[in-house]
This record gives structure tokens, C-alpha cells and sequence, in this order.
């Protein structure tokens, strides 16, 4: 009968292999876990999000060829306040019956060609309704595209389609398309605020300035869009926002 002596060691040895191999299933666990959340859901929110473009664009056709144009007069910044002869909401496209969104569906589709960038638009920015999907999610309450004030989106910038992880990369002048069933609406960069408070609403204000950073936004009433998300990368602690303002319409 071995002594008690020589019996320690073994266990002592069997203690720490098991302790290895519980410490390798965890790794192998937690690594199914990253690659899960880096690389399928975006796998499967941008496939999602590539059909739901594709059906929208065969539910309303191709833009007509020769569709009159509108641009808003002064829409380059400072942005100009209202005036009479400024075009009202219902001539800057304000969404008709059919454009207006139900629910969480996506009811229009934003392109921003300086990223590559095409994603379907729905109401709400939820994460298991909207986000999640690799749609951008439009705040309720703000503007619909084309009407007076602040049309404001937000999206995810990691996982799950990150569609918002390169707006930081976004210059002046860029453009921001969002088409819906009856108008393509071209919206302009005009600045970026690099980080502000998640709580930070006057970022998605009518008028867009931030409430923390006050050097930063408009003054004055216009055609605006903002892009919010999160930042720094893989992190929700602060908002980043890219603001830009209606350059041109053209009805479909």
C-alpha cells in the first residue's frame, strides 16, 4: 500500500492537470464567444441587411432617369434659418403615407459611397429590433429625410454589421444618400464631434448642438443629418457624431 507520502503527489499532479485542462476548455470557450460576436453576427447581420437593400430596391424600382431636382437654398453651413422662400417640408420630400415607417421595418436605405457604406433605415434604434440586424436605426421624434430639422441615425460600430465603425473617417464634403420609395435625398458632411457624453441629446436636436461641447453644431434652423455611435471602438461609453446638411433632392 503506497504511503501517504507518495500518495500526495500524484493527486497534487492530478489537481494540476485538471486545473490545466478546465483552463484551456474556458480559453477555447471564450475564444468560440469572440470570434461569435467579431465575426459571425456581422456575418449574419449583413447578409440580412443585404436582402432587406435588395427588396426595397425591387419593391420601389429604379430611380427615374430624369427626375427634377430641388436644392435647398443655403444648405452648406452656418445653416440658414427658415424663411419664406426657403422650400418647405412638403416640397424638401417630406415623407409621404407609403415612406413612413411601421414599426421596425426598414422603410428606406442609407448610402454613403466615400465608405462603401449601403444599409436599409428603420424606425427605432433597439438593438434586438433594429441594430442588431446591421440596419441603421432612425431616433423617433427627429426629422424623416427631407423635412425641416434633424433627420438623425444611429448605428452600430462593432459587431453585428458595425455599418457606423469608419464615419469617424468621414471628410466635409462627403456625401449621405438616403433613398426612399418616392425621393433620393443628398445630405453633405459638414463636421464631426469626436467624443461627448452618451446623454448628449442636443446632438440629435432639431437644431444640432451638443449640449457638453457647445462650440460644436448649428445655430440656426435647417435640412440636417446626424450619424451617431459609439467610441471609442468596442466600447459604448462616449457617442460620436457626424453632422452634414441637404444639398439636393430628386423625386423617383
Amino acid at each position: 500500500m503506497p504511503s501517504a507520502s507518495a500518495t500526495r503527489p500524484r493527486l497534487l499532479a492530478r489537481a494540476l492537470w485538471g486545473g490545466a485542462e478546465l483552463a484551456v476548455t474556458l480559453g477555447v470557450v471564450l475564444l468560440l464567444l469572440v470570434a461569435h460576436q467579431l465575426w459571425w453576427t456581422n456575418r449574419e447581420a449583413r447578409a440580412e441587411a443585404r436582402q432587406t437593400v435588395h427588396a426595397l430596391e425591387r419593391e420601389w424600382g429604379p430611380p427615374a432617369s430624369r427626375a427634377p431636382t430641388r436644392t435647398p437654398k443655403k444648405a452648406a453651413p452656418p445653416a440658414p434659418a427658415a424663411r419664406a422662400d426657403d422650400p418647405p417640408a412638403s416640397a424638401a420630400g417630406t415623407a409621404t403615407p407609403d415612406d413612413r415607417p411601421q414599426g421596425d421595418q426598414a422603410y428606406a436605405v442609407l448610402r454613403i459611397p466615400s465608405l462603401g457604406i449601403t444599409a436599409p433605415i428603420a424606425e427605432g434604434i433597439s438593438k434586438h429590433g433594429v441594430l442588431d440586424k446591421g440596419y441603421v436605426g432612425h431616433y423617433p421624434g427627429t426629422a424623416q429625410p427631407g423635412q425641416v430639422g434633424n433627420f438623425a441615425l444611429a448605428g452600430h460600430r462593432n459587431t453585428h454589421g458595425e455599418p457606423f465603425r469608419y464615419i469617424n473617417r468621414l471628410r466635409p464634403g462627403d456625401r449621405v444618400v438616403v433613398e426612399t420609395r418616392t425621393a433620393v435625398f443628398t445630405y453633405l458632411v459638414d463636421s464631426t464631434l469626436n467624443q461627448t457624453s452618451a446623454g448628449d441629446s442636443g446632438v440629435i436636436a432639431p437644431v444640432p448642438r451638443s449640449s457638453l461641447r457647445t462650440e460644436y453644431g448649428y445655430s440656426r434652423p435647417g435640412y440636417y443629418v446626424t450619424l451617431t455611435t459609439c467610441t471609442p471602438e468596442f466600447t459604448s461609453r462616449y457617442r460620436l457624431a457626424v453632422w452634414g446638411t441637404l444639398a439636393s433632392m430628386r423625386l423617383r
